[in-house]
């Protein structure tokens, strides 16, 4: 398999884009009342995902690239939260965004064992 150039050629990173978009476009219905609140909490934590993926990808020691991607598996966790609380206050479905967030923790942690055993 040949070496990524950059970031965006990373299945992993953008599996996480495209959950951000999802992310965006749910938290659309939100109430009014949770601009300020969980739809704010929620889109920063999904952003934060593929944002530290490409901030750590060209970091010039495997420790740095796997911190970075360390930041990035808290803020995917950070993400269930906010998707179950969502759920929890009936703001809408989100069986296809655990799902698709099921597929970046496995991208994510495969990605990092493979960085980290280099």
């Amino acid at each position: 398999m040949e070496k990524a150039k950059t970031f965006e050629e990373l299945i992993v990173w953008q599996k996480a884009h495209q959950f951000v978009l999802q992310v965006y476009q749910f938290t659309r219905s939100f109430p009014s009342s949770e601009t300020f609140g969980l739809s704010s909490q929620l889109r920063r934590a999904a952003f934060s995902i593929p944002a530290n993926i490409a901030e750590g990808f060209n970091r010039k020691t495997s420790a740095d690239r796997v911190r970075f991607l360390s930041f990035s598996k808290g803020s995917l966790e950070e993400c269930r939260y906010y998707l179950i609380l969502a759920h929890d206050l009936e703001y809408g479905e989100t069986t296809t965004l655990c799902s698709l967030l099921g597929d970046v923790s496995r991208l994510l942690q495969s990605f990092s064992s493979r960085i980290s055993d280099r």
